[in-house]
């Protein structure tokens, strides 16, 4: 029987955003803050960057006293993602590491999942 290898699947543990370690290889889950496409003129990148509060969440609602966790996503050779939008909640999986100060993973794997699912 094959191993499912999808982000969130099995029995490894999701990392929360908060507490993601600066280097390693780790599987968490966020919300779609951004995305950035580069000019045609650049070397193909696709990026995102994923945040612990769900979409429409600022750090004034709730009470919430502090801005969320945040990690950056990028895939090479990619001017797009299909699917990867702002607001779409996905799961992820592959070695973060911290860039310019914020912790950021490259060519992960990914699933974009429901904001039903848990």
């Amino acid at each position: 029987m094959a191993k499912d290898r999808r982000p969130g699947a099995g029995s490894a543990v999701v990392i929360p955003l908060e507490a993601l370690p600066k280097r390693g290889r780790v599987r968490s889950v966020g919300y779609v803050e951004s995305i950035t496409i580069l000019p045609v003129g650049q070397a193909p990148s696709f990026s995102a960057v994923l945040t612990s509060a769900g979409p429409g969440v600022r750090a004034t609602d709730a009470g919430v006293q502090q801005r969320p966790a945040r990690i950056r996503l990028i895939w090479l050779g990619q001017r797009r993602v299909p699917g990867i939008d702002a607001g779409i909640r996905l799961g992820f999986e592959g070695t973060v590491f911290e860039v310019d100060g914020l912790p950021t993973m490259y060519n992960p794997r990914y699933e974009i999942q429901s904001l039903l699912e848990n």
